[in-house]
């Protein structure tokens, strides 16, 4: 998960190729799916914090790039099949399935438990999320490359102020109330925004539809099964993510150190959404929306804090879990390449 650089972006660029990922993963990639998809309904947290904390996050946007890449060559040539069929043997399907299949599940399975208990209980809920993103800042920071002449560590920490301040500053702004019969013109393009957050850690996709009016409404749509609400978002979100994945990319090969900086200041700053003690005036709906004013601790105050320190300690777990297998990994991968 880390990559040494030592002049400039063409080192940066030159990534080992992972091994062959095993079949023995699969239940563990559909937990991790499960977890990403669970983390994207919640306002505040981000899939791809999740997807960083699990160890799975560079393949995953390899992977979406690669089949992005096949679509392209599938539509403009040139060798249209081949070259097509090319990119989609390089995508780490025994991965990037069962994740899918996992956040699936998550979203259809438990949409409604989840915007029930984030609305019932909403001290606990944010002390929870606000451990685990607490915690898994720790994540891009401790993936950075070595630093070069290239990247200056005051411009650096300047990079990290400015990302954590826009976070901060943004989640402030999902305050409005819900649209309740939202255009499926809308629904699209909202969509082919959201999922731009799914996939950069500290940014949420939730939060943004909490910002739009389109959060329950959403969930609601989920949970009701209306297929034509669902398919005009997934469209939007297909469209959003062909588009955005291989800048991504780019800059996670060529950018490496600076990505990850900026990734590490949007998580604390996103911090500011989960907050456990904050007032919410309601909206048109008499529903509470989005972030409210920061508070001093009121009751209840064990609870959250409790549920914060659980969610610090599963992330530290996590990330010491991780970190074992990554260097299991990279003893094995001389014996495989040979």
């Amino acid at each position: 998960m880390m990559t040494n650089s030592t002049s400039g972006s063409a080192t940066e660029t030159a990534r080992p190729t992972p091994p062959p990922r095993s079949k023995a993963w699969i239940p563990l990639d559909l937990l991790r799916g499960f977890l990403i998809g669970s983390a994207e309904l919640v306002p505040g947290v981000s899939g791809g914090t999740i997807a960083l904390v699990t160890g799975v996050y560079d393949q995953l946007i390899d992977s979406a790039a690669h089949v992005v890449k096949a679509a392209k060559i599938l539509v403009t040539g040139p060798d249209r099949v081949r070259g097509a069929l090319s990119e989609l043997r390089r995508t780490d399907w025994f991965l990037v399935i069962p994740v899918l299949l996992g956040m699936v599940a998550a979203v259809f399975g438990i949409a409604g438990v989840v915007e029930a208990f984030v609305t019932a209980n909403p001290e606990l809920a944010r002390g929870l999320f606000f451990g685990l993103v607490a915690a898994s800042i720790a994540v891009p920071l401790r993936m950075l490359p070595t630093r070069t002449s290239r990247q200056p560590l005051l411009l650096g920490l300047l990079a990290f102020v400015v990302a954590t301040g826009l976070a901060f500053w943004l989640t402030g702004l999902a305050g409005g109330s819900d649209v309740e019969d939202p255009s499926y013109v809308a629904v699209f393009f909202v969509a082919s925004i959201a999922i731009c957050a799914l996939v950069v850690p500290g940014v949420s996709g939730s939060f943004f539809l909490l910002a739009v009016g389109l959060y329950s409404t959403t969930l609601r749509a989920v949970n009701e099964r209306d297929l034509g609400y669902i398919g005009v978002f997934m469209l939007g979100a297909i469209l959003g993510l062909a588009l955005f994945v291989n800048i991504l990319r780019y800059f996670l090969h060529n950018h490496r150190w600076w990505t990850l900086v900026i990734m590490a200041g949007l998580m604390l700053g996103s911090l500011r959404a989960l907050w456990p003690w904050q007032s919410a005036e309601a909206g048109a709906d008499g529903e509470s929306h989005g972030a409210g004013a920061l508070l001093g601790p009121y009751d209840p105050i064990g609870g959250p804090v409790l549920l914060a320190a659980t969610g610090a300690a599963i992330v530290v777990v996590l990330i010491i879990i991780e970190a074992k297998f990554a260097s299991a990994r990279t003893e094995d991968r001389p014996d495989k390449e040979s």
